[in-house]
């Protein structure tokens, strides 16, 4: 099938060509005109925090909605008349934005725990009647100008909320540029030439530009959190230059096999980019898969890398073999000089000379290999979930200024409040009180609002601040001991049924979800990625080995980005603010997507090897030929999908810089440790038990070929008649 697709793609180039630029230009304008809104609901089916968003939802729907912060600083402290005519004006104008519902000001009759000791620092809060990822970011951006033009005059007005925390985010821009800038010095520097370089930059703009108007279209029907586009971005730009680099390099070795231009494409597709669909299916399952954890803040986080790797795969195949076409024997046209020269035989090479050395002393490799990974790794013991808060954006944002002087004049805590949903029967209204009276008396809580009832008196919402912020542990384990210990003692025969909810106590529901479901969706992935590595190599020890040095790699992955951004080792090296969890979401979908990247690597140098095996019958130099024939191209396309991946961690998000790091680390790991020491040495230790295989279990296996059909160059054919 590929063959017959490779075939007519090379025939139809123009045709093919012209159906890509036509679907390019007409998906950004479908995707632009179409968009749905960013959003992401943090919420966890079954936990305690959606139980009281529910129980609002239902019966106090004023109350049913996330705040937004008004925080001000008065040089001629609060009470000066200039000044409380400044902010009242200031809360009465946010109060007329869309989904706000209620106001209250500090000077109002609840006032007197909204303002400082020392009476410079005050705020007042605007109640929404929507979740604040659902609050338009057009509105939040207003919102922010406004309080920002009404500054000055020795008032200082700042907003937080995760609505404004949404509105701040950035969608995204100069990352992807200099990702694929990068790149491109990367594939010059690889093929010393500009018309090899330019085709997997094409392929790549082409995949991600589609990849991104169909998540656009997406979030129409589901929640697709804003630094959604950016993650697609990041993994789209990769995969799409590696796979095409990957059937390129395949290219021009069979051109230079002396394959005429359309047979080297049907070479390069039949072998080369049925690795690629190989790769690309495993990664789309592996990230599809987390649909598996019933989260929905987590459908975007999913769909976004699908659909950016699916349409890299697609262009791979049918773009790239046009291009191909279109290049023929001037894809080394437009040299640059004394970059990208003809290599000798592989033999000859450096990486030859590697792999030789580490045969020859496997055990000294393989332990230095492990004892480097286990290092790595040990800081893994230490990853504690959670979600950024405002502390760790930059000074630049107003959340993180809002943060400041919340903390400044009350508190860390007051700016991660907890809400507590009151189901309250008749007759128990009294109880209510009980509750706050003993809720002030716990430690580890700074201050609590009087409750609020809805009309029919039959729900109540408390507002609880902690003494502590939203990251830190210690929030965490009052929340858990609110719902476990305390609420439950206070209200026991009084008919009150409690939930603690909040945006805080959601994300700790969201962690708490994804750290029980985790190891299952770990184990999973690790199952199907050893069946189908044995489909591939037909090797019981290949496919465990590679699934345990994928696991080590994240491991270690995991390790450095805990290193960094939690113990905060060489954190203002990667623009990182300030110490903290890490996203909750990240090592589900690092795994989910390493897992298939790394797959790129495996299938590339393993079936190298196992070419060369088949061939000669000696398991030591087949894997020094198959590494010395490849290690040039993956360490090419690991030097890209590390470039890119680090150039987002320029970005101000914290989230993605995690993200960022987090891959490139896996990426240098795996492409170094793993794939140039670990495999060499291990498989020299094995030998030829490498390639055992149990004949009932050869025969239950599908087999999953990436050898080249057998073709005879062009000027060797024998002639027509």
């Amino acid at each position: 099938m590929l063959e017959k697709l490779a075939r007519g793609c090379y025939r139809r180039r123009r045709r093919v060509l012209a159906i890509w630029i036509v679907a390019f230009i007409g998906m950004i304008i479908i995707g632009r005109v179409g968009a749905g809104e960013y959003s992401a609901n943090f919420n966890v089916p079954g936990s305690e925090s959606k139980a009281a968003q529910d129980l609002l939802k239902e019966r106090f729907p004023e109350r049913s909605g996330d705040q937004i912060f008004v925080v001000f600083k008065a040089d001629r402290n609060v009470a000066d008349a200039g000044t409380r005519q400044k902010v009242e004006a200031v809360l009465a104008d946010l109060g007329k934005y869309e989904h706000v519902v209620g106001t209250v000001s500090p000077y109002g009759p609840q006032g007197a725990s909204q303002i400082s000791r020392d009476g410079t620092i005050a705020f007042g809060t605007l109640q929404l009647d929507v979740q604040g990822p659902d609050f338009k970011i057009d509105e939040g951006k207003k919102m922010i100008a406004a309080v920002k033009a009404a500054s000055g005059s020795g008032v200082q007005f700042e907003l937080s909320g995760q609505a404004i925390a949404g509105a701040e985010q950035v969608q995204g821009g100069g990352a992807e540029g200099l990702g694929i800038l990068v790149a491109m010095v990367i594939l010059l520097i690889s093929f010393g030439s500009v018309v090899a370089m330019g085709l997997p930059i094409l392929t790549a703009v082409m995949g991600i530009g589609i990849g991104l108007a169909i998540l656009e279209l997406l979030a129409n029907v589901f929640n697709v959190a804003s630094f959604s586009p950016i993650v697609a971005a990041m993994i789209g730009i990769g995969v799409g230059i590696d796979y095409a680099l990957f059937i390129v390099t395949r290219y021009r070795a069979a051109l230079a096999e002396g394959h005429d231009p359309e047979s080297a494409t049907i070479n390069a597709i039949s072998t080369a980019g049925r690795a690629v669909i190989f790769a690309g299916t495993t990664v789309v399952i592996s990230v599809m898969g987390i649909l598996l954890m019933g989260l929905p803040f987590l459908q975007g986080v999913a769909y976004g890398p699908a659909a950016a790797v699916l349409v890299a795969m697609l262009a791979s195949v049918t773009l790239l073999p046009a291009m191909l076409g279109f290049a023929g024997n001037a894809i080394d046209k437009l040299r640059i000089p004394f970059v990208g020269r003809n290599q000798k035989h592989h033999r000859a090479g450096f990486w030859f000379r590697w792999s030789r050395q580490i045969q020859r002393r496997p055990w000294p490799a393989a332990i230095i290999g492990a004892v480097a990974i286990i290092l790595l790794s040990i800081p893994v013991f230490s990853l504690r979930l959670g979600f950024p808060g405002d502390a760790s954006q930059p000074e630049s944002k107003t959340s993180r200024r809002s943060y400041d002087l919340l903390t400044q004049g009350f508190g860390p805590g007051f700016a991660a409040p907890l809400i507590l949903a009151v189901n309250v029967p008749s007759g128990s209204a009294d109880a209510v009180g009980k509750l706050e009276t003993r809720l002030r008396t716990e430690s580890g809580v700074a201050a609590v609002i009087p409750a609020q009832f809805n009309t029919a008196r039959n729900a109540a919402v408390i507002t609880l601040f902690p003494t502590t912020d939203g990251q830190s542990v210690e929030t965490e384990r009052l929340v858990h001991r609110l719902r476990d210990s305390v609420v439950p003692s206070t209200i026991t025969g009084t008919g009150l049924k409690v939930d603690v909810g909040g945006p805080n106590a959601g994300f700790i529901d969201g962690s708490a979800a994804i750290s029980s479901r985790l190891p299952l969706f770990i184990a999973v992935v690790c199952f199907l990625s050893f069946i189908l590595l044995m489909s591939v190599f037909r090797s019981v020890l290949v496919a465990l080995k590679a699934a345990i040095m994928n696991l080590l790699s994240i491991a270690a992955a995991y390790g450095v980005l805990v290193a960094v951004a939690q113990w905060g080792w060489a954190k203002s090296l990667f623009g990182i603010h300030s110490t903290g969890p890490i996203a909750n979401f990240i090592p589900m979908m690092m795994f989910a997507i390493l897992f298939g990247l790394s797959m790129d690597y495996e299938v590339f140098l393993l079936s190298r090897i196992r070419e060369e095996y088949v061939s000669t019958g000696d398991n030591g130099l087949a894997v020094a030929d198959g590494l010395a024939a490849t290690a040039r191209v993956i360490t090419a396309a690991a030097a890209i999908m590390i470039m890119v991946f680090l150039s987002f961690v320029a970005t101000p998000e914290l989230i993605i810089k995690q993200i960022g790091l987090g891959l490139a680390a896996a990426i240098l790991i795996d492409a170094t440790l793993i794939r140039m020491v670990l495999v060499p040495a291990t498989m020299e230790l094995l030998g030829a038990r490498n390639w055992w295989l149990p004949k009932w279990l050869d025969k239950a296996l599908p087999e999953v070929r990436f050898e080249a059909p057998h073709q005879v160059p062009a000027e060797k054919q024998p002639a027509a008649g």
